[in-house]
């Protein structure tokens, strides 16, 4: 039986460093999530295999369950010792502006993908993880689904959801020794950073700096660990201090 963890949004910023992490920590063939863009992925798993791991691309929308479920459907008849125990739900959109302007599209796609896509893919691994007593599952959420953060009601709301669902689940299913956790980041550099007055904004940061995608990814690494075996149900900030 071989052992794998899924990554989901797993071809760039933080999802890729989340592989690459896992590549050089642990065991794990890595199932690398994407939902658009094949060469970005393929980088990421050429970058894996080079640190030593091994893994595969996948493509679906996370906020799709049609595609979602035909795409681990599919996997899974092709994979049949497959053992998933890791669960990484990464993918994430930002559709930022003011509420009083905010169309249902903008509204509908953060909540899709952040929140909806957490249940799609975590709700088809959860049995095979029941069924076999042990598992990691690891939610990326975000300061704004602790705080809340002006421009970003939807985006907020999507994150803080996952916080709840993060301290549910882990009541749910701690008995068969599966862990639920989540990471929320504050400024990381990264693709959705990119268009962001750094400058200025690290000014509100008591570390003053954006944190990186790798910091984030030890975090990560350690949560699926079997270091973290009396942790679950915790939400981690990882924000240099600007909301804890």
């Amino acid at each position: 039986m071989i052992k794998w963890a899924i990554v989901t949004g797993g071809s760039r910023g933080i999802g890729r460093a989340i592989c690459r992490k896992l590549a050089e920590e642990t065991p794990y063939k890595l199932l690398i999530n994407y939902h658009s863009n094949h060469a970005a992925a393929e980088e990421t798993l050429a970058e894996v295999k080079a640190l030593g791991g091994d893994g595969e691309v996948i493509k679906f929308d996370v906020a799709d369950k049609h595609s979602t479920l035909n795409a681990l459907e599919s996997w899974q008849k092709d994979h049949p010792d497959a053992i998933m125990e890791v669960v990484v739900n990464n993918a994430g959109i930002t559709r930022d502006g003011l509420f009083m302007w905010m169309n249902s599209n903008d509204w509908n796609e953060v909540i899709q993908t952040s929140l909806n896509g957490f249940y799609h893919v975590t709700n088809f691994f959860i049995q095979g993880l029941l069924r076999n007593k042990y598992g990691r599952i690891v939610n990326i959420t975000s300061v704004s689904g602790l705080k809340g953060t002006a421009g970003q009601v939807n985006y907020s709301a999507a994150k803080g959801a996952i916080v709840a669902a993060t301290k549910a689940l882990a009541q749910e299913v701690a008995k068969r020794n599966i862990t639920v956790n989540a990471v929320a980041p504050g400024f990381i550099r990264s693709d959705m950073t990119g268009e962001l007055n750094e400058a200025e904004l690290k000014k509100l940061i008591p570390l003053g700096r954006f944190g990186e995608a790798e910091e984030v990814a030890e975090l990560v690494n350690f949560l699926v660990s079997k270091k973290s075996s009396y942790i679950t149900g915790e939400i981690i900030n990882i924000n240099g201090g600007i909301y804890s």
